[in-house]
């Protein structure tokens, strides 16, 4: 077992970071206050490759693997909750089920300028009424002729709002058994009859895109749909298993932030004439904090090496997103005790950590769906 990352590897964290500190960072807490999607910011990380990086050069990408995109999550993430939600949405959501299922057109009419941070891609599956309950989908796609008529609602959707193509979950009919047919279906953003709306006022991530769409007799051609027809049940589900190890790679990002911050912190405060580092109380809080890190990131990346490597990973990617998000909302209500007072207030930005990570054990399934799909894979 060889635990380093390769040259190539290192050198993507390395320049991800670099632009974290001196492009992100600076504009976090602006980015947060006023909820406003820092879309020059996703221009250039367009420009450095960076939308990217998991796919394949011949459409635009740069080649990378699972993990070197799993290390940039982190380390947007460590600095800015909302960019770095907005970036794993994109490539995990919005552009990998393209690759994943598309056709040689779909892929070079809509993947490559995805990949190459000349467009943003957006997942639309999640509905007033479906949620956990995937399989409950009501937005339905006729066919008529060539083309689907599509009539619906998706909420909560990432980058929406900014997006030029939307995959969209959809009814398509019924199976054997009486049970709906759901297909995933591409939808250009400028399509007739496509209305997207942002007005979520959040606790959270607010500078990352939240939108509704309602569709209302959306056309586009047959030759949209994504993937088999009869398998965009499963085919979401393993998109999904692909998004939770960017989503665990975001968790470790904030719970990495948290622990930066408690820590500096802790080693400048004094109290009773001595840093309260000394006092073994919050020694004991860093140590804790450090070591959760650590195995939530040697559990996203596990799960990335399986991913990469072809073999299953499903299980495993449900460990990585429980275990990171849960570990990054304990690292930041943490950082915030050290902190005391001071953690309460906005100028100290861990309780904007804090207000980041809840969303995390709530969207690409509930801390509770993890679990119910650990189980499963158990055989229980």
């Amino acid at each position: 077992m060889n635990f380093e990352l390769s040259k190539e590897q290192e050198m993507i964290r390395d320049m991800v970071r670099d632009f974290a500190n001196n492009v992100i960072k600076p504009r976090a807490i602006e980015i947060d206050t006023e909820a406003k999607f820092p879309k020059d910011i996703f221009d250039q990380m367009g420009e450095l490759g960076l939308m990217g990086i998991p796919f394949p050069e011949q459409y635009g990408g740069s080649g990378g693997d699972t993990i070197s995109y799993a290390l940039a999550v982190e380390e947007i993430g460590r600095v800015c909750g909302s960019t770095g939600l907005s970036y794993a949405a994109a490539v995990s959501l919005g552009a990998s089920p393209i690759q994943m299922f598309g056709t040689e057109q779909q892929k070079q009419e809509f993947l490559v300028p995805l990949a190459q941070g000349k467009a943003l891609g957006s997942f639309g599956l999640t509905e007033p009424n479906a949620g956990s309950d995937a399989g409950g989908t009501k937005t339905t796609a006729v066919e008529d002729g060539d083309e689907f008529v599509i009539n619906g609602e998706k909420c909560f959707i990432t980058n929406a709002s900014f997006a030029k193509t939307l995959i969209i979950t959809a009814v398509t009919g019924k199976n054997d058994k009486g049970r709906n047919i759901i297909s995933a279906i591409i939808v250009p953003t400028d399509t007739k009859g496509v209305t997207i709306t942002s007005n979520y006022d959040k606790m959270g991530v607010r500078g990352s895109d939240t939108a509704e769409i309602v569709l209302d007799n959306v056309r586009v051609p047959k030759k949209n749909l994504l993937g088999d027809p009869q398998a965009g049940f499963k085919q979401f589900l393993s998109t999904l298993d692909g998004g939770r190890i960017s989503i665990g790679a975001l968790g470790v990002g904030i719970a990495q932030g948290a622990l930066d911050k408690a820590l500096s912190y802790a080693k400048e405060r004094t109290q009773f004439g001595k840093p309260i580092s000394s006092f073994q109380a919050i020694q004991f809080k860093l140590a804790n904090m450090a070591m959760e890190v650590e195995l939530a990131r040697n559990m996203v990346i596990k799960a990335a090496w399986l991913k990469d490597n072809g073999k299953p990973f499903t299980k495993e990617a449900a460990y990585a997103k429980l275990f990171a998000t849960e570990t990054a909302v304990r690292s930041a209500d943490e950082a915030i005790q050290i902190h005391g007072g001071y953690g309460y207030m906005r100028e100290y930005e861990v309780e904007r950590y804090l207000r980041d990570a809840k969303l995390l054990v709530i969207g690409e399934g509930t801390s509770e769906i993890q679990r119910v799909v650990i189980a499963r894979l158990l055989g229980c």
